[in-house]
């Protein structure tokens, strides 16, 4: 098949399976970005910012008018009245763990949260100190866990353990995720994992992990960015002690959203677990009595620190709202399918220019493809310039990974289509790899 003919039967099946598609009008509901001219983009960097639910400026200016309105009385009386307003996040967001109602609270940053539940989860002692992560975790992860260990004057040159994938592989097998807790046995405290990685994009088993974390007596975390609204969870089931997540990737909260977090419900009612107290985490039944003993609120809620900030809130109700409507069975099934539509395209156009190192396998992965250009960093790099000057927003990850991203709430199979045209375009005119 000649190019053009290859060209014009993969638009056909894409404009084909978006017309079977039964989500397709979901993305009428979301603000598409646009170039200068007015030219509608290619976005498919939701793992890194969601787009902006178009009823997200309703919910703000709404919460505007209550306060210009009402002032204080805003905490009772508003449309949506802000003393309760954590509590608004809790159900959709439970659905979205997999977890119980009081195993969750929206509250801070995903940085944040996770220094609040390691002060509680990560007590080292003279024998059990050691935390494992993945060598190729997220800095702000890694910051965290380190500073943590400092915290509690440790070195974290032997505190820390790091797991990285065998030489010349970029994944991380789970027999090897296994042998790395049971090496560090007796001395693990805590295994801080993602649910999904955030260069590669694989997608890893929370429960077996748990499991095996617990089988060695540690305490078992994770950091779910990459991985709520975007892969169906089981938290509660998994036996997790602990999450946190933001809320600005496949949850479309905007930049800087509300976070989240979880804490199994054999946590719930653990008063003598040390944690950072702030008065948003005292019971409510007793919160407003002013005592200066503090009563924790059973369950996540327990951990929160400061009422909720209303106005960055407000987005996130507007987007839990379409996952509801939408339902993630649906979401994913369509996520799965527009996935490998994506695969198979840069396989069939870009063929041996690209290499995706995220798993073929649709089990250990979500709405994520990592690729990377043939003939180093330098072209991968003029590559994805060029293909952002072609009106198709992806990010790059350093040394050579280029990110793409089709989210079912508002990605069609034509966005994927285009993305992979422009791809190869940009890899045509960047003249021929090194050898």
């Amino acid at each position: 098949m000649s190019g053009a003919a290859g060209a014009a039967s993969g638009r056909e099946r894409a404009l084909a399976l978006d017309a079977a598609d039964e989500l397709r009008a979901l993305r009428t509901r979301f603000a598409l970005p646009r170039a200068a001219n007015g030219d509608e983009l290619t976005y498919l960097c939701g793992h890194s910012l969601g787009l902006a639910p178009l009823a997200a400026r309703g919910r703000v200016l709404e919460e505007l008018e209550d306060w210009e309105r009402l002032g204080v009385l805003g905490h009772e009386h508003g449309r949506r009245a802000w003393i309760g307003y954590a509590e608004r996040f809790v159900r959709p967001l439970a659905e979205l763990a997999g977890a119980g109602s009081g195993e969750v609270v929206a509250m801070n940053s995903l940085t944040v949260n996770l220094h609040l539940l390691l002060a509680s989860f990560y007590r080292p002692d003279r024998s059990r100190y050691r935390i494992l992560i993945e060598a190729g975790a997220f800095p702000s992860d890694r910051h965290a866990v380190h500073s943590q260990i400092r915290w509690h004057g440790l070195d974290p040159a032997d505190a820390l353990v790091e797991l990285a994938p065998r030489p010349g592989e970029e994944l991380l097998r789970q027999e090897d995720i296994e042998a790395g807790i049971a090496a560090a046995g007796d001395s693990l405290a805590l295994v801080l994992w993602p649910g999904v990685q955030y260069r590669t994009g694989q997608a890893f088993d929370i429960a077996r992990i748990t499991d095996c974390v617990h089988h060695y007596g540690g305490t078992a975390g994770f950091d779910l960015a990459h991985s709520i609204g975007n892969l169906p969870l089981a938290l509660h089931d998994s036996g997790a002690d602990f999450a946190a997540w933001c809320s600005y990737k496949y949850l479309n909260g905007g930049p800087g959203a509300i976070g989240g977090a979880f804490v199994h419900a054999r946590h719930a009612h653990a008063t003598g677990l040390p944690r950072l107290e702030g008065w948003w985490g005292n019971d409510a039944a007793t919160r407003f009595r002013m005592d200066s003993t503090f009563q924790p609120t059973p369950g996540a809620a327990g951990w929160q620190l400061s009422n909720p900030p209303v106005l960055s809130a407000a987005p996130l109700l507007a987007s839990l709202e379409l996952f509801a409507e939408a339902g993630l069975p649906r979401l994913r099934a369509k996520s799965r399918a527009l996935t490998a539509f994506l695969e198979d395209a840069l396989r069939t156009t870009c063929g041996a220019e690209v290499g995706i190192i995220t798993p073929a396998d649709p089990e250990q992965r979500g709405a994520q493809l990592s690729v990377r250009v043939r003939g180093g960093g330098a072209r991968a790099r003029r590559v994805h310039a060029a293909l952002g000057q072609r009106g198709v927003v992806t990010d790059w990850r350093e040394p050579d990974t280029i990110r793409l991203a089709p989210v079912p709430l508002y990605n069609s199979f034509l966005d994927a289509w285009r993305a992979v045209e422009e791809l190869a375009a940009a890899i045509r005119a960047s003249g021929p790899a090194a050898p």
